[in-house]
């Protein structure tokens, strides 16, 4: 379908996007499945090709463009099917330092992101926490010029490769949400630890630890933002991260709806392309239908965000839809394929286990409908 959001400038910067996918990430992706991480020279390539930190100004190293920018990458890299943890470095963690971080923080960090020189990672969720920020026992106490940080977290995208990770914790224990902090930790710092990457069933690439902090003296000046306000701005952040999932969401579907038109229109049974059979059509064509329907709506939310920001209740029900159907076509697409679609060969397989997380990260589905359910 025709999309009206993007210009030549978004259309030209594709292009420069899609030519480093292809070049830096394609080849050599599987290998970094296997290996369970991206290695940091990708990182390194990344900041050199602009693909990091695309709305971050450029004083600071970024792109200076617009989320559109930034939606452009996520797009490329899902039409590839290659799951980086772009987006955690560049649309999360470097938007709340740019947002919310002192001056000399966002020099000292900013421009090593922007490079790729760091890999940045957020944490939040603790063993029994899951989505429920409120409950989360990393402590940071006051000590004359240092915060002094204890716990763990789980689940923890970039958390092996990361460099600096910004980290919820409780600064005020008896408050509630209004305790919570975030502080930026780098690695090296003593007693930071990170475990192995998890061994998880998708998004092999993507590597995932646990952190842990022992007794972690970082300056007062790590502090990101206000103290107290750290669950404020998880809250006014989620919405964009929820986003980004829609958007690469969608695009994982347009571009596996794609693959598989072309597999059935190559693939015999019985002496005729499956593409002719009435099941094969009526499964496309549906998926077709939904598909269409909501890159129509997804499109719509980029707009909204780009004009003044989305709203928590629309972003949970951009990233409710999608990751749902995501999950749903994706599992006709992989039926559709066969038994080669449960093999390694062709992508759809790798598409079909990597989705499954979608329901989960980010807000699970029942907290997006929990979400939506306050405006009825």
């Amino acid at each position: 379908m025709t999309r009206s959001l993007f210009e030549e400038e978004h259309e030209l910067f594709r292009e420069q996007v899609r030519r480093f996918a292809e070049r830096e990430v394609a080849p050599h992706f599987r290998d970094w499945e296997k290996a369970g991480i991206t290695p940091k020279e990708f990182w390194r390539k990344a900041g050199e090709a602009g693909v990091l930190c695309t709305t971050i100004p450029t004083e600071y190293g970024g792109g200076g463009g617009s989320f559109l920018h930034a939606c452009v990458v996520t797009e490329e890299m899902a039409r590839i099917g290659a799951s980086t943890g772009i987006p955690v470095h560049s649309d999360m963690v470097s938007p709340y330092l740019m947002h919310y971080g002192s001056e000399s923080l966002k020099q000292h960090l900013l421009p090593r992101l922007c490079r790729g020189e760091i890999v940045a990672s957020i944490g939040m969720t603790e063993p029994g926490t899951g989505s429920d920020l409120k409950s989360i026992r990393t402590s940071a106490v006051r000590d004359g010029d240092h915060w002094v940080i204890s716990g763990q977290k789980v689940w923890i995208t970039n958390g092996a490769n990361c460099g600096v990770v910004l980290v919820a914790c409780k600064t005020d224990p008896s408050a509630g949400a209004k305790g919570v902090s975030l502080i930026a930790v780098e690695a090296g710092t003593p007693g930071f630890s990170k475990g192995q990457p998890m061994d998880k069933i998708g998004l092999k690439a993507q590597d995932t630890a646990e952190l842990f902090f022992d007794n972690v003296r970082v300056p007062i000046g790590n502090l990101v933002g206000e103290e107290g306000r750290g669950f404020v701005y998880l809250m006014q952040q989620l919405p964009q991260e929820r986003l980004v999932i829609a958007v690469r969401s969608c695009a994982i579907l347009e571009a596996n709806l794609e693959a598989t038109v072309k597999y059935v229109r190559e693939r015999k049974v019985f002496g005729a392309p499956i593409a002719e059979f009435q099941n094969t059509k009526f499964k496309l064509a549906e998926a077709k239908a939904y598909i269409t329907m909501l890159r129509s709506f997804v499109d719509d939310c980029i707009t909204e965000h780009i004009n003044g920001g989305i709203t928590s209740e629309k972003a949970a029900m951009a990233k409710l839809t999608s990751t749902e159907l995501l999950g749903r076509y994706l599992d006709e697409f992989l039926q559709l394929h066969g038994g080669y679609g449960y093999s390694n060969e062709y992508g759809i397989g790798r598409a079909w286990v990597d989705a499954r997380v979608t329901r989960i990260a980010g807000g699970t589905s029942e907290v997006c409908k929990d979400i939506i359910s306050r405006g009825l």
